[in-house]
């Protein structure tokens, strides 16, 4: 199992969660990105720079994601993506996606973008809070710990 980042939209504090836990359990934790990332020193944890462009960071993760591996995106078309694969996914909500429930989120994705771009105002999603970086990490922990040992 290694865990994959879609790390420019991913908030600091899940990346701090993610640090911890990837040296906790002692599970490779890569950020993909199109810019340069500061990651702590650890042998668990790296780094890759893709080009800039649209989607360059989402294909990266696609590549390299395998089954039983976890993707931390709030990309829904990366998700199905990924999923399609085999891999889990956790926004940094804590929302669990997986083959059950990937679909619909999907569909509701593209109503919404739909609307948008239609000029109806659907508003954005809510301020990120204390309870989301809970459930993230009680998501991840509860991931990590069916994961199996080597």
């Amino acid at each position: 199992m290694k865990i994959w980042v879609d790390a420019d939209a991913c908030p600091v504090v899940i990346k701090d969660i993610l640090f911890r836990a990837a040296n906790r359990v002692q599970v490779e934790l890569t950020l993909v990105a199109n810019q340069m990332l500061r990651v702590p020193p650890s042998p668990w944890i790296k780094a890759i720079q893709v080009p800039s462009g649209f989607d360059v960071a989402d294909a990266r993760i696609v590549a390299l994601a395998s089954a039983g591996d976890i993707v931390v995106t709030a990309d829904v078309p990366l998700a199905a993506l990924v999923v399609e694969k085999g891999a889990m996914v956790i926004d940094p909500r804590g929302e669990l996606l997986d083959k059950r429930n990937i679909q619909e989120r999907l569909s509701m994705r593209n109503f919404m973008e739909g609307l948008r771009s239609s000029g109806v105002e659907t508003g954005g999603p809510p301020s990120f809070s204390a309870s989301d970086r809970q459930a993230f990490g009680n998501q991840l922990d509860r991931l990590l710990a069916k994961r199996p040992l080597s």
